[in-house]
């Protein structure tokens, strides 16, 4: 499966290279992240933490650096450990609870915003899965993507 294939949707190529701005919001619409420019890397996170903080299988999310996003509204931040014992910041809204972004010690410049916060049916598929030992085994999101762990 090559690239291209990956980025049909309905028979319609996506645009991921979308010069314009797009906006992630939680549930209640309380806190959001507008972005402009297409994402660094979009993929999915099959750790343990990421299925606990989502409550899934896994996380779906886009990676942005942090010049091309404009945050506003209220939120609270959740810090915890990751496996190589760095810090990630779990950012969500007190109000409806959505897990909007995350910043990790290990990403210097960059904000991940989960994906499914844009409400985008078009939005990029996955082009990573990270952990993917860890992923439940019903899910199999893996051919013709980069798989790590």
């Amino acid at each position: 499966m090559t690239t291209s294939d990956r980025l049909q949707d309905n028979g319609r190529p996506q645009d991921t290279e979308r010069a314009g701005k797009r906006t992630a919001s939680c549930a209640c619409g309380g806190l959001k992240v507008t972005v402009s420019g297409a994402p660094a890397r979009v993929y999915a996170c099959a750790c343990l933490e990421c299925q606990r903080a989502t409550g899934s299988g896994f996380a779906y999310r886009a990676r942005y650096s942090r010049a091309s996003i404009a945050i506003e509204g209220e939120r609270r931040v959740w810090r915890r450990g990751s496996d190589a014992g760095r810090w990630v910041d779990q950012t969500f809204c007190p109000t409806c609870g959505t897990l909007v972004y995350m910043e990790a010690e290990a990403l210097t410049d960059a904000v991940v915003i989960s994906a499914g916060c844009f409400a985008d049916p078009d939005f990029p598929p996955p082009a990573a899965i990270f952990w993917a030992s860890r992923r439940h085994s019903w899910y199999d999101l893996t051919e013709g993507i980069e798989t790590f762990g």
